[in-house]
């Protein structure tokens, strides 16, 4: 899993009855004659959206009072998730220091950050990074400032306690465990012979079309136009790829990734998903080798707090962004101190927007550049529903099949759950115990509304029924759920969007007010953001230097 993700519904609580706990094998035990509590222990935490919709009333209303501080910064950065704090560390780098960031939130980091249950680091967001294919010069760099990567005679060295240690996924699948996620396909079967195809076509479309992480390194061309102009959906059903467990597959990494399955992205970004990477592989491909991947108990956070970490006061949290008006010779910034409230009002050379671009527009309403309205006009964004549930000791596990993995994902559910991971799947502990899984949904934009009003411990039963009939346990040691919304979490790929010339001319923006956000990549992932972080304070600082 890449990020926040979908979801199940509760029809079948503590009790599974004795019977069905033995169907699972003797090694599970039947169910507690305890009674579970009443109410689940946790809540909301981690997003407050109350703040954003105070962007949208103030834009409505148009009173607000008179600044209580007035302050002077050469570069504001509105935004202080991957691609914020990448920008401060570009124009640092290049010795531009007088960089100010406001958040919204209290803690920096965007889709990135990390949260804590009874001492355990858990993710709120994107949870791992794949290790930088040769375009992602940036993350590269990165990893080395990091002392996560080293050169060695020439060849890179990842350091791996870092890296996922295995077993690193399992699916369930027809009532038990399987290693991967790829459904079995049984030898001689239409499952395997599409699994195969669909390898060719990946490899053979990659040839044609050239694809990269990030990609904008893969160019755009009349191929890649082609591709856009489709669905997923529509590019595999003339290719006779029906069979039902790849496009279970096929969909759920859409999903994924994207936030909608491939009867909504486009072709584009279908095949983007495996051919920027590690290609398609079926089962007894000699290439089938899991690609490797960084991951922590609090997820990406552990690299964005290392970003934010040398900004000290030049963070400033808990700000929400009102308005900004592009001037002559300045940009005028006006923000809500949430700690003090009151209004700060910034003056600065340049204002970089990291933020989304639906953001960006009502922060410059009532009315934003044309480039930016047409790229809204093509752009849907996906709601988001991150679960961390804090385990008192470790489940019980089936005594046949894979064994316990850092992702696990179910087939079949809930159509919104993409699965979960364990937070101390990293430990070196020699034994199971508490932990804290992270589940992800993601939901139809339709569900925003119900999102934001309905209650959260709703949600945890949800959640809760959709993990029994792979834990029957669960309940039974669940001490606290804590539940994290994002109403707009990423832009999804729909298509037209990536080869959009609204986008390009975004990112390519000059003048006071720049852009740098995922979204201009069309789907948001870490490599995305960070790449157009550094990128545009890059090219900010050679200007200011002249």
């Amino acid at each position: 899993m890449s990020g926040p993700a979908s979801g199940r519904g509760l029809s079948r609580r503590a009790c599974l009855v004795a019977g069905a706990a033995a169907a699972l094998g003797a090694g599970l035990p039947a169910c507690r004659p305890t009674t579970p509590p009443a109410t689940l222990q946790g809540g909301w935490v981690g997003s407050a959206w109350q703040r954003g919709h105070r962007l949208r009333e103030a834009n409505k209303s148009g009173g607000l009072p008179a600044p209580a501080v007035r302050r002077r910064a050469a570069v504001v950065v509105v935004g202080a998730g991957v691609a914020g704090l990448a920008v401060a560390r570009a124009l640092s780098a290049r010795g531009v220091d007088d960089v100010q960031l406001l958040e919204l939130e209290d803690t920096p980091g965007g889709n990135s950050r990390g949260h804590t249950l009874a001492g355990m680091r858990c993710p709120l967001g994107a949870h791992y990074l794949p290790v930088p294919g040769a375009q992602a010069h940036e993350v590269a760099e990165l990893l080395e400032a990091l002392g996560l990567s080293r050169q060695v005679h020439g060849r890179t060295q990842y350091d791996e306690r870092h890296l996922c240690h295995s077993p690193q996924e399992r699916l369930f699948f027809e009532g038990g465990w399987v290693d991967g996620l790829l459904p079995p396909a049984a030898p001689g079967s239409t499952t395997l012979a599409q699994y195969r195809s669909f390898s060719r076509l990946v490899a053979q479309t990659s040839r044609e079309a050239g694809f990269a992480m990030p990609t904008s390194r893969a160019g755009w061309t009349p191929a890649h136009a082609r591709l856009d102009a489709l669905t997923f959906d529509q590019w595999l059903r003339p290719h006779g790829l029906d069979d039902v467990r790849l496009r279970w597959y096929l969909d759920y990494c859409c999903r994924d990734d994207y936030g909608a399955g491939a009867d909504v992205v486009s072709a584009w970004a279908g095949l983007h998903y495996f051919a920027s990477r590690h290609g398609f592989h079926a089962p007894g491909d000699e290439a089938s080798e899991r690609e490797p991947v960084f991951t922590w108990p609090e997820g990406n956070a552990w690299i964005v707090e290392r970003l934010a970490a040398p900004l000290a006061s030049r963070l400033h949290p808990g700000r929400t962004v009102l308005h900004v008006e592009a001037g002559r010779h300045d940009v005028s910034v006006l923000a809500w101190d949430e700690t003090r409230q009151q209004l700060e009002a910034w003056q600065a050379g340049h204002v970089v927007l990291a933020t989304p671009l639906f953001v960006a527009a009502r922060l410059l309403g009532p009315r934003p550049p044309d480039a930016l309205a047409a790229a809204l006009d093509l752009q849907r964004r996906a709601p988001w529903l991150v679960g961390n549930l804090q385990l008192d000791e470790a489940l019980v596990e089936r005594p046949h099949g894979a064994p316990a993995s850092w992702d696990n994902v179910r087939l079949g559910g809930d159509p919104r759950a993409l699965g979960y991971v364990d937070a101390m799947h990293q430990s070196t502990r020699p034994h199971p115990g508490p932990t804290v899984l992270t589940v992800y949904w993601t939901l139809p934009a339709a569900q925003r509304r119900e999102l934001l009003e309905r209650p959260w411990s709703a949600w945890a039963e949800s959640m809760l029924a959709d993990l029994a009939p792979l834990h029957p346990d669960l309940r039974s040691k669940l001490g606290r759920i804590d539940l994290m919304r994002y109403g707009h979490a990423m832009s999804i790929p729909v298509p037209g969007l990536r080869g959009s010339p609204a986008l390009a001319a975004l990112g390519e923006a000059s003048g006071r007010v720049r852009y740098a956000h995922a979204d201009l990549s069309a789907y948001s992932v870490f490599e995305e953001a960070y790449t157009w972080g550094v990128q545009v304070g890059g090219r900010l600082a050679d200007e200011l230097r002249r």
